[in-house]
């Protein structure tokens, strides 16, 4: 399939929504870094917000407080949740294990 020859303010439309798509991911993560949020509560959006679902789950991982890349590997191991897995690809038991793991007010 080839790439669609775009005008310069389609381009500039493209780019305009993918600067916001990553604002508004960069802007949950931070809530659930400061708390605001838990890991409920952004699986919740996703269902939702279309650009929270698109966000990758180690992302969201190591975006909450005492995860990194270490524990963020362990734990979507044991839940067999592939590294490039987004919430929206998230099934059922993978959810209640992510829940079950981290809680619903982990601060």
């Amino acid at each position: 399939m080839p790439i669609p020859h775009l005008s310069e303010e389609q381009r500039q439309q493209a780019r305009d929504a993918a600067t916001q798509a990553r604002r508004r991911r960069a802007e949950v993560k931070d809530r659930l870094r400061t708390g605001e949020l838990t890991i409920q509560d952004v699986l919740r959006l996703a269902g939702t917000d279309e650009v929270i679902a698109h966000t990758k789950v180690v992302d969201v991982l190591k975006s909450q407080p005492r995860v990194g890349e270490v524990r963020a590997t362990k734990v979507m191991e044991r839940l067999k949740i592939a590294s490039n897995r987004r919430l929206r690809g998230l099934g059922k038991h993978q959810i209640d294990g992510l829940i079950a793991e981290f809680g619903t007010d982990e601060a």
